[in-house]
């Protein structure tokens, strides 16, 4: 067994956990896919820093220019950056996968206000922690992007790579598939946006990004075992997070349906 494939074990209960998350049963209504997706956006926003982050670790985006060379996973990350940052919509326009979901989120009929002020406040200088005390931001979604914060300040490529690849690509496939798989109304207009970004991202993460990115990780850790260490431990609390992340929506989800039957 190969550090891949000792990682990938001693994650599989952390996600079984995930796959098999009580949210995705919650997602029944417009409303409630509305709530997901009002908490969910931050995860959404923070995964680029880690996108850029490493792109900046293992690419160079400073002039004057001189070579990294990392061929192979230079251009692995320049090509999910790529596709990220501007990707082909439902409707053939150049976007970026946040934008995606922000359209979608409007669709739905989602409130975007706390994202957008909290993106304004990031665009005026304020820090995380400032931006979020801004908006009131509830504390399992602060949780979750400061450890992203932490994790890209650590300034190890190889922590990076494993909240990118374990927290991230490696396991947004089969998250996403449950969601497609509960949506009740995948064929109404109302969920086009989101169903063909959930897909998308189905598309790429599974049979593109998600496999290479694991040989990424391979490569920034090479034979040192403590990078393998810090890999894991830095995939659980991802993990973990995650979980919490989930549980703190399949909450607000549930309360908010539980008020709505008291007001009836």
């Amino acid at each position: 067994m190969n550090h891949i494939q000792l990682i990938e074990s001693k994650l599989e209960p952390l996600r079984d956990q995930l796959k098999s998350h009580p949210l995705y049963s919650t997602l029944s209504t417009i409303d409630d896919v509305a709530v997901f997706m009002e908490k969910h956006v931050f995860a959404v926003w923070d995964f680029m820093s880690l996108l850029k982050s490493l792109q900046n670790h293992l690419t160079n985006v400073h002039t004057p220019w001189t070579p990294k060379g990392k061929g192979p996973t230079a251009r692995f990350i320049n090509e999910i950056v790529m596709a990220e940052e501007s990707d082909i919509n439902e409707l053939g326009e150049a976007m970026s996968h946040y934008e995606m979901y922000i359209d979608a989120m409007v669709q739905v009929g989602a409130n975007t206000s706390d994202i957008d002020h909290f993106i304004k406040a990031i665009n005026e200088g304020d820090d995380v922690d400032g931006a979020a005390k801004k908006i009131n931001l509830e504390a399992p979604i602060l949780e979750f992007i400061n450890f992203t914060m932490d994790v890209v300040n650590s300034n190890k490529a190889h922590s990076i790579a494993s909240a990118f690849t374990f927290g991230r690509e490696d396991v947004i496939p089969d998250m996403f598939l449950e969601i497609v798989g509960q949506s009740k109304t995948s064929d109404n207009e109302t969920y086009s946006k989101l169903l063909y970004y959930l897909n998308r991202h189905i598309e790429l993460d599974g049979d593109e990004h998600g496999p290479i990115s694991l040989k990424m990780v391979a490569e920034l850790c090479g034979d040192d075992t403590q990078k393998w260490e810090e890999v894991l431990e830095t995939a659980k609390e991802a993990l973990k997070l995650r979980l919490k992340l989930w549980d703190h929506i399949t909450d607000s989800i549930l309360k908010l349906n539980t008020l709505e039957v008291q007001n009836t």
